[in-house]
């Protein structure tokens, strides 16, 4: 009986040597072209600049280009799309906040890629979010922001980086949780909402602390609160939605990096490895930290048992705000 099992075992481990060398060869040469970051939001945002800081070091490290390219729209589908699609050899990837991979399902039908299949390389940083007005509103606080929704039903614009994404769940969590009224106004990634905040042409906007602190300090963007769990080093005298308004309140970002479904698992974490010595830099670090952003880096398992607790999570806030697309 022993003998037969082993002899099973042993059949087994032989057939399928051919594929696990394989698998080994196409991690070992890996990269050995050219490799395309797909960003799925417009340039100028976090989520752009964060993948052509750790490309460009990805680039010198393996003497391969590293191409970032934009494909924004339909609040990240439309890049993660392009990624879903690409072939399964590690060489198109797809580098972007949540909306894609943990929110999107739960807002729109018919999607063409299925967001669980994409396979996990890293979570590079996770960045706290912050409420900001234009610098013409007279609100100082949160409170003030609020009593005035209480007070104008409707009448704030708030800008969103598109339908569905975080800075909309944000809005929509904020509004419900101070029982008022705002009217969303969602454009293609972060860079045009924020033009319009500091041109006045929306009243508020819910972003990530990278891109939004030096429109603050250059005095073009004016910051209430913080909205995650603690203050932002970068904003130390500056409270929290919790602190200043609605207790318990919690929002933040992250940003990641997925493959197409069906990458090896070997090249997604030969891909984990390099981003994580990049990170290790001091000058990404300092880099990083100069836009609010705390480095994560972790192992695809980690990442994908993070994905799975934040769908659970985002699909309660879009269940409880009752958030739907028009």
């Amino acid at each position: 009986m022993k003998r037969r099992l082993f002899s099973r075992v042993l059949l087994a481990v032989l057939a399928a040597g051919p594929w696990l060398a394989a698998w080994a060869d196409a991690a070992s040469g890996f990269p050995a072209k050219q490799i395309r970051i797909i960003v799925p939001f417009s340039a100028g945002g976090t989520a752009d600049v964060l993948p052509r800081l750790i490309g460009q070091k990805l680039g010198d490290k393996w003497g391969q280009p590293i191409i970032v390219e934009n494909r924004p729209g339909a609040g990240g589908n439309i890049g993660a799309e392009v990624v879903a699609k690409a072939p399964a050899d590690g060489y198109t990837l797809l580098a972007t906040p949540p909306a894609p991979l943990t929110i999107n399902q739960y807002l729109y039908k018919g999607l063409t890629f299925s967001p669980e299949k994409f396979v996990p390389v890293t979570v590079l940083a996770a960045v706290p979010n912050v409420l900001a007005v234009r610098t013409t509103l007279p609100f100082a606080t949160a409170a003030e922001l609020i009593t005035y929704a209480r007070q104008n039903p409707g009448k704030l614009n708030v800008a969103t980086q598109g339908n569905g994404t975080t800075s909309h769940l944000t809005a929509a969590m904020f509004a419900a949780q101070a029982g008022v009224q705002v009217t969303y106004i969602p454009y293609r990634g972060t860079a045009p909402a924020l033009t319009d905040l500091m041109a006045g042409q929306v009243d508020v906007f819910f972003d990530n602390i990278s891109s939004m602190y030096p429109q603050h300090a250059a005095g073009k963007a004016r910051i209430l609160a913080v909205t995650g769990t603690k203050r932002s080093s970068l904003l130390a005298q500056v409270p929290t939605v919790a602190e200043a308004a609605l207790p318990g309140f919690d929002a933040s970002t992250w940003f990641g990096i997925v493959a197409p479904p069906g990458t090896p698992q070997a090249i997604a974490d030969k891909l984990q490895a390099a981003v994580a010595e990049v990170l290790a830099m001091p000058d990404m670090q300092q880099q990083f930290r100069e836009r609010g952003a705390d480095i994560v880096a972790g192992t695809p398992g980690e990442m994908r048992n993070f994905m799975a607790s934040e769908r659970k999570r985002w699909k309660t806030v879009i269940e409880s705000a009752n958030v739907k697309l028009d």
